[in-house]
Order: structure tokens, then sequence, then C-alpha cells
């Protein structure tokens, strides 16, 4: 189910994400933070898998990259044109929750480091002709694939406070809301361009959850 690709970016972003959950604590609890941490993403991972099997598409996750920046200066705005890019990739999914976690003096926890590519998987129309075709994946589809990866990790969080398991409910809780964020090509980029309804109902009710996770959780 995942290729060696996959396994790569999964564990690497686990591993920074570990880092920023226990940063400057103990060995204990960054093994805790990892171990959590990587249930949670193969939860989103698997949930968006099996739902793609079912739009006859498959995904492949990669770490989130940047190949372009935009700021403005006095003088001029750089970005906006179609050559002002970077010559490489960017690993946002890396650098970018640590970057965050030093800014806000530890306060922000930025967990949205993975997205996923999504293409339609060939199958057979026309046995005794040989003939293959491949089934085409619709933006309202990717948008469906992205919410229920962002569902499950709500349904989880549900299951993780009833068993009490608050770290394992809070950082479900915390990384459905970032990664409902539509920034870059998110998840949250995906449910606002292919279905808005999905959009609002992922970031209105995992804003909620988060809200009441600081408070009951």
């Amino acid at each position: 189910m995942l290729n060696k690709n996959e396994i790569f970016s999964i564990l690497s972003i686990t591993l920074v994400l570990g880092t920023i959950w226990s940063l400057f604590e103990t060995w204990e609890l960054f093994l805790i933070s990892c171990g959590v941490i990587l249930a949670v993403i193969l939860i989103n991972v698997i949930a968006k898998k099996v739902i793609a099997f079912a739009f006859d598409s498959e995904i492949e996750i990669n770490t989130w990259e940047w190949q372009r920046f935009f700021f403005i200066t006095k003088k001029r705005a750089w970005g906006h044109k179609p050559h002002q890019k970077l010559k490489s990739l960017f690993p946002a999914g890396f650098f970018l929750p640590l970057i965050l976690k030093l800014v806000s003096a530890g306060f922000m926890n930025w967990m949205a480091c993975l997205t996923f590519e999504v293409k339609g998987t060939i199958y057979r129309t026309a046995r005794r002709w040989g003939l293959y075709q491949y089934s085409e994946v619709t933006e309202n589809e990717m948008a469906w694939i992205a919410f229920v990866g962002i569902l499950a990790n709500i349904f989880f969080a549900i299951i993780g406070y009833l068993i009490d398991a608050p770290l394992f409910a809070k950082i479900n809780l915390i990384y459905a809301f970032y990664n409902s964020i539509p920034l870059s090509n998110l998840d949250g980029t995906k449910m606002f361009f292919g279905k808005q309804s999905l959009f609002w109902t992922s970031a209105i009710v995992t804003s909620i959850g988060l809200v009441l996770s600081m408070v009951i959780i």
C-alpha cells in the first residue's frame, strides 16, 4: 500500500513533528510523541487511500514542498511572475514546523507537512481487444479524498477522548485542523477548490474541536 518514497516521507515527517512536540523535553516524551504522531498520520493516509481506491484512483503521499515564494519589498514584488520561482523545491514540510516553533517561542506546533498527488488507475475496458483506459479524477473527488482523511482523524480523536488517551486525541484534532488550512497544495486547498461545502465543514468542525481540546483534553 505504501511505496518506499511514501514510507520515507512519513517517517521523516514523524521525526520532525515528534521533535517540535517534545522540544527541550525528555527522550521518553520524544519517543511517545513520535509513536502517537505516526499513528495519526497513518490514520489519515490509510483513509485517503481507501477512498481513493473507491474512486478508481490511487494517491501518492509526498513531503510538502514549495517552488515559489511571494514577498513584497519597497522596490518590487517577487514571486508573482511565472519565471520567478526557485530552481529546486524547498522542503517546507521539514523546515516550516521547526521555524514556526522557534519563532512562536514554542507556542505553535504546525502539523500540515504532507501532501498527496492523485491519478486514475488503469482498468481494462474491452478485454478481448486488450484496450486500457485511465479513469479521470475530478477536483470534487480530490476534495472528498482530502476530507475523508481529516474526518478519520476527527473520529479517532473522539475515540482517543473516550478511552482516556488525551495526547492521541489532541494530536488528531490539531493534525486535522492544520491540514484544513487552504494553503499551497495542502488538503484544505483541495477541498476549497474542489467542494467548498466540505472545506467549510472541515474548517468549522476542526476549529471547534481544537478549542474544545484546550478546555477538556
